[in-house]
């Protein structure tokens, strides 16, 4: 099991400062979270590579069906190189809220999730090398020569932790499938309610597995595949049962990412999430 942290309001330069923290209290990996508009997450990644060497660095998440493929690689490339191949991106279908829809509409869930797949097609073909060509619905790429960036140092690119929903009654599972293609689960179940975080270490398991399955019909079950479990030990915004992540690891979770959305922005928020962290991973 490693262990990270959201860090859910900060400045480039603070979250440069928490990740510089989390590495020297043992922290394995530190995450921000992509605004429509405010601190562009990659920058505020870039400033965190510059001033650590170990920590992994990552989205939580990366709606990328409102990124161009190209765009995404660029900047997603660049940090992995930055930091010497220490990048993980979570992709999603992205929360629709108000500051979404301020300045771009809703294109609807088909239409995201075409884009989404569009974008990691491309995203993967371009971090593998030229010569790359593509066609789809929405988006095409063809070869090119033109000052073609070096290519990251994860190979054959940074991995790529994809939201999977499991939801209830359904015999085809296509975002469990979708998630199969990739690097990690970010498991969701979708039932009566809305969509929620697995309510157990059984529940995980059952995912988990059914996500495992569908990479060995791929012939990926060799491949390593992690297994994300959002968490928060102060129990304020989600409450596991059981709490200790030792549970979570024996259902297959190879990531416990500690996600504090509950406390707010500000000075006072700044310093108890540096608290948080200064207290080190819940090992």
């Amino acid at each position: 099991m490693r262990f990270g942290f959201v860090v859910p309001h900060a400045t480039a330069r603070e979250f440069a400062e928490l990740a510089a923290l989390g590495e020297a209290r043992g922290w394995d990996g530190v995450f921000t979270w992509e605004a429509v508009w405010g601190e562009h997450a990659w920058v505020v990644l870039g400033a965190a590579a510059m001033v650590t060497e170990r920590i992994r660095l990552g989205t939580l998440l990366t709606p990328a069906s409102r990124w161009r493929p190209w765009d995404l690689a660029s900047a997603v490339g660049t940090v992995d190189r930055l930091s010497g191949g220490r990048v993980v991106m979570s992709v999603g279908l992205g929360a629709v809220h108000e500051g979404w829809t301020a300045f771009e509409a809703d294109e609807g869930r088909r239409a995201r999730a075409e884009k989404l797949d569009e974008c990691l097609a491309i995203y993967d073909g371009l971090m593998r090398g030229q010569p790359f060509a593509y066609q789809g619905r929405h988006y095409s790429a063809k070869p090119t020569d033109h000052l073609v960036p070096d290519p990251p140092v994860q190979r054959p690119r940074p991995p790529v932790w994809v939201v999977g929903a499991r939801v209830a009654g359904r015999a085809a599972q296509p975002s469990l499938e979708r998630a199969a293609r990739w690097d990690g689960l970010l498991p969701v179940i979708v039932d009566a309610t809305d969509g929620r975080s697995p309510d157990g270490p059984a529940e995980l398991a059952s995912v988990a597995g059914e996500v495992r399955a569908l990479r060995a019909a791929a012939g990926l079950a060799d491949e390593a595949f992690d297994i994300v479990v959002e968490a928060d030990s102060t129990r304020e915004f989600i409450q596991l049962d059981p709490p200790d992540p030792q549970s979570w690891a024996a259902a297959g979770a190879t990531w416990w990412v500690e996600s504090w959305w509950t406390v707010e922005p500000g000075r006072a928020g700044l310093a108890e999430v540096r608290r948080r962290v200064e207290a080190g991973p819940p090992r």
